[in-house]
C-alpha cells in the first residue's frame, strides 16, 4: 500500500506542473462580433401617400388679341391638399451612392385666387392633377436612410374659373376655361427603412419630400357664360407651386445581395 500511496505521489509530483503550464498557455478568445446587416437599393419599388401644397402666381390682365397689358403684375396665392402614387427603379452604384428614375401623379385640390382688377372680378381657380418624371441622385446617410435631391418634367391641369364680383360676391356671367400647362420641378426629401423605428416590416419605407414646380406662362380668355365669347380681356400669368407629401414605399428587391456580389 505504501508502494502505491509513493508511485501516485510522484506521478502527481511530475504531472502538476505541466497541467498547470498548460492551462496557462490556452489564449484568451473573444466572442465573434455580430454581423451588421447589408442592405441593397437596387431594384424596383412603388409608392402612395398625400400632402400639402401652396399655390402662387404672377398675374396681370391685358387686351384679347393685341395682348396690351392694363395692370401690373400682381402676386395671387392658394393652397390645399393632394393625394399621389408612383413607382421608380434605384441603382446602388457604390456603398454611400444611389440613382434612380421615377415618375408619380398627384390629384387633389390647391387653389389659388384669379383677379381681374380692371372690372373688379376675382374667381378660384384649382390644380386638379399633375404629372411628373425624373431623375433622383442620393447619398446614404445610414445604410437604410437615403437623402435625395431630384429633378425633372412635369405637367398640370387647371380647373375652370367662375367670376364673382369683388365686393358684392355675386356672379357676374363670365369665367375662364381649363387649361394643361407643363414646366420642370425641383425637389428632395428622405426615405428610411421602417425598422428604425422599432418595425420590423422588410421592404417597407417612410418618404417625406418637398418639390417646387414651375409652369409655363399661360394667357387665359375671360369668356360670356350665355354665349362663350371673348369678354375682350385676358388673364396672363404663370404658376409656381410647392408642395410636401409623405408616402408609404415597397421596395421589392429589399434584403438582396449585398454591393460588391454581383448585383
Amino acid at each position: 500500500m505504501k508502494k502505491i500511496a509513493l508511485a501516485l505521489a510522484a506521478v502527481a509530483a511530475f504531472t502538476a506542473p505541466a497541467l498547470a503550464a498548460d492551462i496557462a498557455a490556452r489564449p484568451y478568445t473573444k466572442a465573434p462580433a455580430p454581423v451588421a446587416p447589408t442592405y441593397n437599393w437596387t431594384g424596383f419599388y412603388i409608392f402612395g401617400g398625400g400632402g400639402g401644397g401652396l399655390w402662387a402666381a404672377d398675374q396681370h390682365v391685358q387686351t384679347t388679341g393685341a395682348a396690351i397689358p392694363l395692370t401690373i403684375d400682381q402676386r395671387q396665392g392658394g393652397s390645399g391638399w393632394f393625394g399621389t402614387v408612383g413607382l421608380g427603379y434605384d441603382w446602388q452604384v457604390n456603398p454611400t451612392w444611389v440613382v434612380g428614375v421615377f415618375g408619380d401623379g398627384q390629384f387633389g385640390s390647391i387653389r389659388g385666387t384669379l383677379q381681374d382688377p380692371v372690372a373688379g372680378w376675382t374667381a378660384t381657380q384649382k390644380l386638379e392633377d399633375s404629372w411628373a418624371a425624373g431623375v433622383r441622385v442620393g447619398y446614404l446617410v445610414a445604410p437604410n436612410v437615403l437623402s435625395y435631391v431630384n429633378a425633372g418634367y412635369s405637367g398640370a391641369h387647371f380647373s375652370g374659373a367662375s367670376f364673382f364680383d369683388t365686393f358684392s360676391g355675386l356672379p357676374v356671367g363670365t369665367h375662364t376655361n381649363s387649361y394643361n400647362r407643363n414646366g420642370w420641378f425641383v425637389g428632395g426629401g428622405v426615405e428610411n427603412n421602417l425598422n428604425i423605428f422599432g418595425i420590423t416590416a422588410p421592404g417597407w419605407f417612410w418618404k417625406t419630400e418637398y418639390r417646387s414646380a414651375f409652369y409655363d406662362r399661360k394667357s387665359v380668355n375671360e369668356l360670356f357664360d350665355v354665349t362663350n365669347l371673348p369678354v375682350g380681356r385676358d388673364l396672363r400669368f404663370n404658376n409656381w407651386n410647392q408642395t410636401i407629401s409623405t408616402s408609404l414605399v415597397y421596395r421589392f428587391n429589399w434584403g438582396g445581395a449585398p454591393i460588391g456580389t454581383g448585383y
